[in-house]
């Protein structure tokens, strides 16, 4: 039997990279799932992709007027929601006396308040229906400490962990799980526009950084959205039943906790 079998899953961010990933994972363990994204035309080429179960919804996590209407309508499509991946954000980076406040503001309402809402609203939909649900929220290895460029981003992803030891450690009376996945550099359109911005602030080559991060990673090269599939099935299946408020870092060996 499939892992994920009858489950329904709600997936931000999913039109493309990690949460594709995740959304084409869950589908062939046997879920039923939404992709969400603020590229309604992603989404739904996406969901195309995939086929079965599979539906768009659009979703702006930075309006939670627009994540209510996402929950509602996948509730209307696929019936319920079981599993929720927060998995849409966006990366920034600068000096410190650079950091602009609506820089700060737009990555803080991504990261940090599209995870809390997005919870908020999947939460109240599972304690109504009486349903045990998972929550998976995608931290960062940036969220374990802090790096000279990337403050802002490294502050959202501690953020996210720390907002996922709170609501596990809330919503577990409800048989709620709530975990976290913390990946480390992960190859692939992301980490594109992540070199572009040490290339502008360290002088580096096009390309450079990337190579750098892969080559110290102890593994011996940048992971894959595909590497962190199996801990986002394992966090969504009975077998993590017992798991509760955790982050799990899913980065080839660079950080330890």
């Amino acid at each position: 039997m499939r892992r994920l079998e009858g489950k329904t899953a709600l997936i931000t961010g999913a039109a493309r990279g990690i949460g594709l990933a995740f959304a084409e994972t869950y589908a062939r363990e046997g879920a039923r799932v939404a992709i969400a994204d603020i590229d309604a035309e992603g989404a739904r080429a996406a969901a195309a992709g995939i086929g079965g179960a599979v539906v768009a919804v659009t979703m702006d996590v930075a309006d939670p007027a627009s994540i209510d209407g996402a929950v509602a309508e996948t509730v209307a499509a696929l019936g319920q929601i079981d599993i929720l991946i927060n998995n849409a954000a966006i990366f920034t980076a600068a000096p410190l006396v650079e950091i602009e406040h609506a820089d700060y503001a737009r990555v803080f309402d991504i990261n940090v308040a599209g995870t809390l809402f997005a919870m908020q609203a999947v939460a109240r939909h599972m304690i109504a229906r009486g349903i045990q649900g998972r929550i998976i929220n995608m931290a960062s290895q940036a969220g374990r400490r802090g790096e000279p460029l990337v403050a802002v981003y490294c502050a959202s992803k501690a953020a996210v962990i720390s907002l996922t030891q709170s609501a596990g450690l809330n919503l577990i009376a409800h048989g709620i799980n709530v975990n976290a996945i913390a990946p480390g550099v992960v190859d692939g359109e992301h980490w594109d526009g992540v070199d572009a911005f040490f290339a502008q602030y360290e002088g580096k080559a096009p390309g450079q950084k990337k190579r750098e991060v892969g080559e110290a990673v102890p593994f011996g090269r940048m992971g894959t959205a595909e590497d962190l599939t199996g801990m986002a099935v394992f966090l969504a299946s009975d077998e993590a039943r017992y798991i509760v408020a955790q982050t799990y870092n899913v980065d080839g060996g660079q950080w330890m906790s």
